[in-house]
């Protein structure tokens, strides 16, 4: 772990801390080296969903009543 690194407390379920710990221990890892690498996945998720979102701003908006009227007409509803 780097030396920059802060602790936290966190509370986790006893279930879901023991196989936390027994993917440490069959992972060569630490509880904490699990638990950052999925917050930082987790975080990653949320900006490229915001990233997404940022480039279609720019789309028509379509009401939901047009969008099934639309699939009707297409036969695809």
């Amino acid at each position: 772990m780097s030396n920059l690194s802060k602790r936290s407390t966190v509370y986790f379920d006893p279930t879901l801390h023991q196989a936390l710990r027994l993917k440490a221990a069959s992972s060569q890892q630490s509880l904490s080296e699990l638990v950052d690498e999925a917050v930082r996945l987790l975080m990653k998720e949320d900006q490229e969903d915001l990233e997404a979102y940022s480039n279609r701003l720019a789309e028509p908006e379509i009401s939901y009543e047009a969008l099934l009227n639309d699939l009707r007409k297409h036969g695809k509803l």
